[in-house]
């Protein structure tokens, strides 16, 4: 058997190299210059995002859990918020109906009890609007963009600073004030704000 005959259909054909010979075993090397190709017909894979999703685009990214733990806290401090305002509501009408009871009739005292009166019910509808607008970042959490994040950090910042005045007993609004600051302000929390709005 010749290799050198052209005729034979398992020899090598004349005038070209052993390397340069196409078809079986590996994938050829690209000449110096070209963009090497995808070997056998398979596409390329996507990048992977660290967020879950995957790189495709249209696919849905999961929301990273701190944002998720953030958004149970807020919906919690809001519910806080809603039982305080109630309750600083309640108490201005009670201790309104005691001094009635107890027979307080000079001016002086009647203002005193209006003023009272007054400022428990003004705290109790800020405390309201407040709760209201901790629900709504909340419920914004999945659509919203890096408005909602800007205005869950300022939220959560009242909700720190209000707390303040309120210790010890306002230690948990504290400690999920600060919480929810951290896990939205963190990297993970950007990405996820700041996402492809197409995917939804």
């Amino acid at each position: 058997m010749s290799f050198g005959d052209p005729n034979n259909p398992y020899g090598q054909p004349q005038g070209q190299g052993q390397g340069h010979q196409p078809g079986y075993g590996y994938p050829q090397q690209a000449p110096q210059g070209v963009p090497p190709q995808q070997g056998y017909g398979y596409p390329a894979a996507p990048p992977v995002s660290p967020y879950g999703g995957g790189g495709y685009p249209g696919m849905a990214m999961e929301m990273p859990g701190g944002v998720k733990a953030a958004r149970v806290m807020l919906w919690i401090l809001g519910a806080f918020n809603v039982l305080g305002g109630i309750a600083a509501i309640g108490i201005s009408f009670a201790v309104d109906s005691e001094l009635e009871k107890s027979g307080a009739s000079s001016a002086d005292a009647e203002a005193f009890a209006d003023l009272g009166q007054g400022i428990l019910i003004g705290a109790g509808i800020v405390s309201l609007i407040f709760a209201v607008l901790g629900m709504v970042l909340a419920a914004k959490f999945k659509s919203g963009g890096n408005g909602v994040r800007i205005g869950t950090i300022v939220w959560a910042a009242f909700a720190v600073v209000f707390s303040l005045f309120s210790l010890p007993l306002g230690i948990v609004s504290l400690a999920l004030g600060v919480l929810i600051i951290v896990f939205v302000a963190k990297s993970d929390g950007s990405a996820w704000f700041n996402r492809n709005k197409q995917q939804y």
